[in-house]
């Protein structure tokens, strides 16, 4: 059994590598259809656990990932957010995203307190509270793995329960994305049912075509230099800032609250950062790839947080999994209401839901489904996910903490 840290981070990173190296060949293709990535990554450094070939029993991977890759992520994945670019969509398209969000904020509460008048023992206490643990869902339904790992660490949900809750996000999410490209093959149909005029996509395919290209550039060592100073300056102020605050909240409103938490507001810091930094000139670090950066870190987080996973806890998903489904129902059945009320298109519906469930990772997919050049408008809502994730996670768990 393995539990050197070096080793064990050798082992992660080769299973990252050669999942990103397959990802895009002929023959996993269809193998990453049907088992996502995020899943994949997972569950190999899961089962490394399970079957003994590494022990994470006395590892100090998790709080250099939690304290450094968490942070950054954050500041990351929001620092390359356009808001003129996300304006410049049009009113439906903003609609329709926050639309979305605001399904998932009260789609979670409404679903718990369905479930809980049948199955009253889903409810909980302590740190094993179903509350806890759907905060991390709607972190990843709103925003994507770093606000699902932000919500974990600061409600403090069981790592060895994880595992039932990654189940549910895994399976509701990819029916949903079945029915939304299904429905991209069908557009037309489905605006008509809406009463859209998608004579706007088109002009937005033409405006998205050459967006990635008009911000990138060849960086060189300085730009990185830069990129990872402003990053980790961050950091460590995103810490700083946390401990003060967490200290003067525990003795105001006592050491259990949620704003006594340092992680709570290193999490808020980081991704305030973010948002506040791409206003300025610094969102131009996006050009060198930050978002890039910043999936890496997500992932690099996936996968120590696979090595903490129990895989034989997704059997005890069946009362998780009817909450995550009435969750689901409530977001669609919101999103088709409104979208028939303004008559937004259809695309604007599928993009707008997987910005949130799914993220930067489906959220491009899906818009490219409709066509290649639409691809840029999925990234922009996403990265807008990112940054809703937090905050919006936050309020959803405190409405489901009173349902319990």
């Amino acid at each position: 059994m393995i539990s050197d840290d070096r080793i064990i981070l050798g082992l992660l990173a080769l299973v990252l590598g050669f999942v990103f190296a397959t990802r895009d060949r002929p023959g996993w293709q269809r193998f990453y259809v049907f088992v996502p990535i995020i899943l994949v990554c997972y569950l190999v450094p899961s089962l490394m656990t399970t079957f003994g070939l590494i022990d994470v029993s006395e590892s100090n991977l998790w709080p250099v990932a939690k304290d450094y890759f968490l942070p950054a992520a954050l500041f990351l994945m929001t620092l390359s957010i356009d808001i003129k670019g996300i304006l410049g969509l049009g009113s439906k398209a903003i609609i329709m995203f926050l639309t979305a969000t605001v399904g998932i904020v009260i789609g979670g509460p409404l679903a718990l307190w369905i479930v809980a008048q049948f199955e009253p023992s889903i409810i909980g206490s302590g740190d094993t509270a179903a509350w806890r643990g759907l905060a991390t869902l709607a972190g990843s339904w709103i925003g994507g793995g770093a606000n699902q790992t932000a919500m974990l660490e600061v409600y403090g949900y069981p790592l060895e329960g994880f595992a039932a809750l990654l189940a549910v996000d895994i399976i509701v999410a990819e029916i949903w994305m079945i029915f939304l490209l299904y429905g991209a093959g069908a557009h037309e149909r489905v605006d008509r049912w809406l009463g859209a005029d998608s004579s706007s996509i088109a002009r937005l395919r033409d405006t998205m075509a050459d967006y990635t290209a008009s911000i990138e550039r060849v960086a060189k060592a300085n730009d990185y230099v830069l990129l990872f100073g402003v990053t980790f300056a961050i950091v460590g102020l995103a810490h700083l800032l946390g401990g003060w605050l967490g200290s003067w909240f525990a003795a105001v409103q006592g050491e259990d609250a949620t704003l006594a938490s340092e992680f709570f507001w290193v999490v808020v810091i980081a991704t305030t950062a973010g948002l506040a930094a791409s206003f300025t000139r610094a969102r131009e670090l996006e050009g060198i790839g930050a978002s890039k950066f910043g999936v890496l870190f997500i992932f690099l987080l996936v996968a120590v947080i696979g090595t903490r996973m129990d895989v034989t806890k997704i059997a005890d998903a069946p009362a998780f999994m009817a909450i995550g489904f009435i969750w689901m129902l409530f977001h669609v059945i919101l999103l088709l209401g409104v979208a028939k009320l303004i008559k937004a298109p259809f695309f604007f519906v599928a993009v707008g839901s997987k910005a949130n469930i799914g993220g930067a990772a489906s959220a491009p997919v899906v818009a490219a489904a409709f066509h290649p050049a639409l691809a840029p408008v999925g990234v922009l809502l996403a990265v807008l996910g990112y940054a809703l994730g937090t905050y919006g996670a936050i309020l959803c768990a405190q409405m489901m903490a009173a349902v319990g």
